[in-house]
């Protein structure tokens, strides 16, 4: 082995040590932002399975006390709670699948050159994004469409996202080389052919990330139930947790008696908060790994 100059050690040693204490401060402020998210969520986690006495005397922190699950079985014995989060999952996955029906359908010409006047209509569709009617007109409009009092009126307004669909454009534009159109024109393939054999397959990073977007957009939302929903079956789960964070110390949600409820409001309110959480906790680890693959591209290129 040849003998490294005296010099050029320390050189090395000192970028090592450099590198070193750089990435202690990034992972020291990266810690920081991850216990912001982590302990709120610890502290809701904790108390949902914590007993009455300990959360109302206040000394419940990271750590439960008095463990019990009376919270979770009065959710799961109420009818109103379980019907209102079936429903949000299946109300969310129309809405996410439609959503990306049509952001595909509107990225792919948009990212093709031979579409005349593809500047003009991403124009408008962008313009939408800075600029709208207002309520009143909008609940005007979904009043004379039928829509009021009905899960379409939570689905269809908001399928189509423009930000969505600017990202999957760019995403398409700055991925998939011209050569790889030419190839499968040349092969006779048609535009749907084009989309569902060649696009799509190279897009799985970004349709996972758009795909969460739209589900967790949709899971989480509840100001337009409150505005468009009055009959109670049709109540998103978020709305009905909304209204018990508002009213706290009261049972907004009122539990039918055959749930038999012996928590208190704080500890119900917890319980219901993990309980609405429990879907996106379950879908995200099977898509993080394109989630994350899918922003960056998305972001940096195009």
């Amino acid at each position: 082995m040849t003998a490294v100059p005296h010099e050029r050690k320390e050189s090395i040693f000192h970028g090592v040590k450099r590198v070193r204490i750089s990435d202690f401060v990034i992972a020291f402020i990266i810690l920081l932002l991850s216990l912001t998210c982590i302990i709120p969520f610890l502290h809701i986690a904790v108390k949902s399975i914590s007993s009455n006495t300990a959360v109302m005397s206040k000394s419940v922190y990271l750590l439960p006390k008095g463990i019990n699950f009376e919270a979770y079985s009065s959710i799961f014995k109420d009818g109103q709670l379980t019907h209102s989060m079936l429903y949000t999952i299946w109300m969310t996955f129309l809405f996410t699948v439609i959503g990306m029906v049509i952001t595909i359908l509107a990225a792919y010409p948009l990212a093709r050159k031979e579409l005349k006047g593809r500047a003009v209509i991403a124009f408008i569709l962008m313009f939408t994004m800075y600029f709208s009617a207002g309520l009143i007109p909008e609940y005007l409009l979904y009043k004379d469409l039928g829509l009021l009092n009905s899960m379409w009126v939570l689905v269809l307004p908001l399928s189509f996202s423009p930000y969505n669909m600017l990202i999957m454009r760019s995403f398409i534009r700055s991925t998939i080389p011209d050569s790889l159109y030419e190839a499968a024109n040349l092969d006779g393939a048609s535009h749907f052919q084009i989309l569902t054999r060649v696009v799509l397959p190279l897009s799985k990073p970004i349709l996972a990330t758009l795909a969460l977007f739209y589900a967790v957009g949709r899971w989480n939302a509840y100001a337009d139930a409150k505005y468009y929903i009055t009959t109670k079956s049709l109540q998103p789960l978020q709305y009905l947790l909304s209204n018990m964070v508002l009213n706290s110390g009261q049972d907004a949600v009122s539990l039918s008696e055959a749930a038999a409820v012996e928590s208190t409001p704080e500890v119900l309110q917890s319980a219901v908060v993990m309980f609405a959480t429990l879907p996106i906790m379950l879908v995200y680890p099977f898509v993080q790994k394109y989630f994350v693959q899918g922003t960056m591209i998305g972001a940096v290129k195009g």
